[in-house]
């Protein structure tokens, strides 16, 4: 009796430690570290992934990532990685250098699906615009392709992955509709959206709203005399009265054409870079629902004036 008592106690004792073994093993399962190229979209991955995995942006928020230039942190920063999830699209002109560095990190394009505007005029005329997220029908495509992306990674978490997925589409698909019926209450004359970079093209698609801009994107000259003055003229003919800026840009060009016009400063817009996190969009759904409700109250003081 003794003897079975003691194998009895035996066993127990395995089980438990086994059990317990487990069980720290499941918990100390190592978070998947994704990369994403800037703010925004390291925002919208973290939405998807969830628990499931860290996300950093290798860009910080504020920055202005056409033209941003890597230093050795963020090249550490992202060593180690399980994926970069990065747009393309002539957005970072500075990654294919940049991922020189990282041959063994897998990485992910999140435009694939997606149907380019153009760049109208400058350096970089006809190429694509690569401004495709501010379009509410395009977000669609970028949750399902950073989805798709970390199914593959980890299969075995798929479902929270679709359900993630699913539910923050939902949130997304929803943000437009209000604004889109305050702008088509509007005057037809008045649905302009002036600009400094023309980043705001599938937006103004969207919400119906013709638009005009100082300069076509970021990596090109900004707030030329020549850029400057062909606004002033299109602001006058057309007697535009709401000018507005980006917040990644100097607001100076914007604020130049609205004293030499009839025209008034209307603002700051969101396009390429998330604030910090006690700023005014410290994610990508406060992002879209900022610079809309900014571009409507802009716009309606246009022409209760």
């Amino acid at each position: 009796m003794p003897y079975l008592r003691n194998l009895i106690l035996l066993i127990t004792i395995i089980i438990s430690t086994n059990g317990i073994a487990a069980s720290h093993s499941k918990e100390s399962a190592p978070l998947l570290k994704i990369v994403t190229t800037f703010t925004i979209f390291a925002d919208i991955a973290q939405q998807i992934a969830g628990d499931k995995a860290n996300v950093v942006s290798i860009t910080k928020a504020g920055a202005e990532i056409h033209n941003y230039q890597p230093t050795p942190k963020d090249i550490i920063k992202t060593q180690g990685a399980d994926l970069i999830l990065w747009h393309g699209m002539n957005l970072e002109l500075w990654f294919d250098k940049f991922y020189q560095n990282l041959p063994n990190v897998p990485k992910v394009t999140l435009t694939k699906g997606i149907t380019p505007l153009s760049i109208d005029g400058g350096e970089y005329a006809e190429k694509p615009n690569p401004h495709a997220w501010m379009s509410t029908k395009n977000a669609m495509i970028y949750i399902e392709n950073i989805r798709v992306a970390l199914t593959d990674l980890d299969p075995k978490n798929a479902t929270y992955y679709r359900q993630n997925a699913q539910r923050y589409s939902a949130e997304v698909s929803a943000l437009a509709t209000p604004f889109k019926q305050q702008i088509a209450a509007m005057p037809a004359s008045k649905r302009w959206l002036v600009t400094s970079e023309g980043a705001f093209s599938y937006l103004a698609r969207d919400l119906g709203l013709k638009e005009l801009f100082i300069w076509p994107i970021n990596a090109d000259s900004q707030g030329s005399p020549h850029q400057m003055r062909a606004v002033i003229d299109q602001v006058n003919k057309h007697q535009i009265s709401a000018i507005f800026s980006e917040s990644t840009v100097s607001d100076k060009p914007a604020k130049q054409i609205a004293r030499e016009t009839s025209s008034h400063y209307a603002g700051v817009l969101y396009v390429d870079s998330l604030s910090t996190e006690n700023g005014p969009v410290p994610n990508y759904l406060a992002l879209l629902k900022v610079t809309m409700s900014t571009i409507v109250d802009g716009l309606n003081r246009q022409w209760d004036n």
